[in-house]
């Protein structure tokens, strides 16, 4: 049984914002800038091997192992343009850290539509807001500048936590910030396992967010799967008398 509404917890990329070209795109680009002709199908797929053997040898940023965000994407990109044929170690490193500083700003996020209007609605019905997400220490710059911060009274990243979802753990944590039982929280995520499942699992009311109707859905209640963040507000009234 759930209680009194008293705090929303949000996932943030495809859930709130998504990335407004491909990697493959982006990098691309950024290779033009250094006078690389690489083709982009050819920098997607080398990023997604990277990013797999990095999320395998080192998960959640390495921080286990003592690297962190801005180290591990370091490696992602120079692992990626390796495998594209590039040897040149300073070249490398100029392509990492400009990546890495353009996905920390606005220019590389697109908010979806519904996203403040759908923030603004949760705070006008007196419920508090605070962030979940597997991230690096970025996320703040990032939600800063694309208009979306002042909504939030905490963050709370993968790396910051030191934990990433699906693991309970970074739930635990931002429930302590709640200061509130499961059963008065609820969050929005578009993971089926790391976001709908894990909050269930912990008695927080969980709300798959899925703008393509995916099979996942199917496991989900009607009333806990959203198509827009048009259609949370009204689900959540209900849930704060």
């Amino acid at each position: 049984m759930y209680g009194r509404l008293r705090w929303v917890l949000w996932d943030v990329k495809d859930t709130l914002l998504r990335v407004r070209k491909s990697v493959g795109e982006q990098y691309c680009q950024e290779a033009r800038r250094a006078g690389l002709s690489l083709p982009a199908a050819e920098i997607e797929a080398a990023f997604r091997h990277a990013y797999r053997q990095h999320s395998c040898l080192y998960p959640n940023y390495g921080m286990a192992q003592g690297l962190g965000g801005q180290a591990w994407w370091t490696g992602v990109v120079q692992n990626t343009f390796t495998q594209c044929g590039v040897r040149d170690k300073a070249l490398l490193d100029r392509l990492a850290q400009n990546l890495y500083h353009n996905f920390s700003g606005p220019e590389n996020w697109e908010v979806f539509p519904e996203s403040k209007k759908a923030l603004q609605a949760c705070v006008s019905l007196g419920l508090q807001l605070g962030v979940v997400s597997n991230f690096d220490n970025r996320l703040e710059g990032i939600l800063r500048s694309c208009g979306l911060l002042s909504h939030f009274s905490f963050l709370l990243t993968s790396e910051t936590a030191g934990v990433a979802k699906p693991d309970p753990a970074i739930f635990h944590q931002a429930l302590q910030r709640c200061g509130v039982t499961p059963t008065s929280v609820a969050h929005v995520g578009d993971h089926y396992t790391n976001d709908y499942l894990t909050a269930n699992s912990l008695g927080i009311r969980g709300y798959l967010i899925d703008r393509r109707g995916g099979a996942s859905q199917a496991e989900v209640p009607p009333q806990y799967r959203l198509c827009s963040l048009d259609e949370l507000p009204k689900r959540l009234q209900q849930d704060t008398h």
